[in-house]
């Protein structure tokens, strides 16, 4: 499983660009950021969110949407 080293332990994981929460237990999911985060340098732009609680339902709370 790939994940973004800053967030190794979070399991939601959100890319503030575009309002969408990531599923980082996932492998497709973890990928799908992974490589979004290099191509459009979302952690130096600090466009990456996690949550606390690590829920889903706090994810949803701040506004983002789970990817479908």
């Amino acid at each position: 499983m790939v994940r973004i080293k800053r967030f190794e332990s979070q399991r939601y994981v959100g890319a503030r660009d575009t309002m969408i929460v990531y599923d980082t237990t996932d492998d497709s999911q973890a990928e799908d950021l992974t490589a979004r985060a290099r191509a459009d340098g979302l952690l130096g732009r600090n466009l990456l969110q996690s949550f606390a609680p690590d829920e889903l339902a706090e994810a949803r709370n701040r506004g983002f949407k789970p990817v479908r």
